[in-house]
């Protein structure tokens, strides 16, 4: 049974940073595909980075907007996915999602959710 759960999102001011946290359980392979998603009010699911991971290397995706100021990364050894977001403003203000796809598979389309199997309950980012 995979689990996914976020944690790190907070209210911060623009121009703040956090990084957000996300513990996989039950999701343990040697290559993978995981993102970061975020939806925020009246506006759809939109994904804001991902990473190909295999047992020597990985690869970032990122959204246009998301480049040089988001980072995505992962501790494999803790089972855990991170965020790291500088510069945040008023419009990254969302619910974060994090999401996996079945194990051996890649990140092709990385920002489709569809592709997802496994998603997060979501943990909540208010800049202002």
């Amino acid at each position: 049974h995979v689990q996914l759960v976020e944690s790190g999102g907070a209210l911060v001011q623009p121009g703040g940073s956090l990084r957000l946290s996300c513990a996989a359980s039950g999701y343990t392979y040697s290559s993978y595909c995981m993102g970061w998603f975020r939806q925020a009010p009246g506006k759809e699911r939109e994904g804001v980075a991902a990473i190909d991971s295999d047992d020597s290397t990985s690869y970032a995706y990122y959204a246009d907007s998301e480049k040089g100021r988001f980072t995505i990364s992962q501790d494999n050894a803790k089972n855990t996915l991170y965020l790291q977001m500088n510069s945040l403003q008023p419009e990254d203000t969302a619910m974060y999602y994090c999401a996996a796809r079945p194990p051996n598979t890649y990140c092709g389309g990385w920002a489709v959710t569809w592709r997802y199997n496994y998603w997060g309950q979501g943990t909540q980012v208010t800049v202002s």
